[in-house]
């Protein structure tokens, strides 16, 4: 009596590496969402304290006369905000990241919420940088036109740790595209 099973063939066994492929994707976006994580919390951090207190010579009274002044994180909304955004989408990076390691089988639902919500986040992170990259950058160059003095001659500590968050954060902006990326990819893969 004659076998019904037949041997596997390349076009039986091509199912299995979609599977690789989105394993390695998976294994991608944990990576990368600990690495947002990291630069989230970092860049929060090094705003949070961003501190410098310098005695100044006050306008209208002889240069002798210098009183000290501090500079701080929290006399600038657009600092504040740049803390809050930074700390929201760290916290977002921690749950996409748990959600990732215990969802083995990604569906297309949670995919979509990834996509959508990593999109979400580029925006937040993108323009939390901008408004504090501006803030930092009246700092550093003033605005004759307006009378506003740069401080980043007085505050050069303050002024480092602000330039050092934004740049940090441009780099979680960056991740979070690629993560929208990969996100969107996956997705597209698993609906066609």
């Amino acid at each position: 009596m004659e076998s019904t099973d037949k041997p596997a063939t390349a076009t039986e066994a091509a199912p299995l590496q979609p599977a690789a492929t989105a394993a390695e994707y998976s294994a991608l976006q944990v990576g990368l969402r600990v690495l947002l994580f990291a630069a989230c919390v970092s860049a929060a951090v090094v705003m949070g304290t961003a501190k410098q207190t310098e005695m100044v010579s006050v306008p209208g009274f002889p240069p002798t006369v210098r009183v000290p002044f501090t500079a701080k994180y929290s006399h600038s909304p657009a600092f504040i905000y740049f803390i809050a955004a930074m700390s929201v989408t760290g916290l977002y990076s921690i749950i996409t990241t748990l959600a990732s390691i215990s969802v083995s089988r990604k569906t297309k639902t949670i995919l979509l919420a990834f996509a959508l919500f990593d999109v979400v986040f580029v925006g937040i992170v993108a323009s939390a940088t901008g408004a504090a990259g501006g803030v930092a950058y009246i700092g550093l160059r003033g605005n004759n036109h307006v009378r506003w003095n740069k401080i980043c001659n007085v505050y050069h500590k303050f002024c480092r740790h602000i330039g050092s968050a934004v740049a940090v954060s441009l780099f979680a902006a960056g991740l979070l595209v690629l993560l929208s990326m990969i996100s969107t990819f996956t997705l597209y893969k698993k609906i066609r």
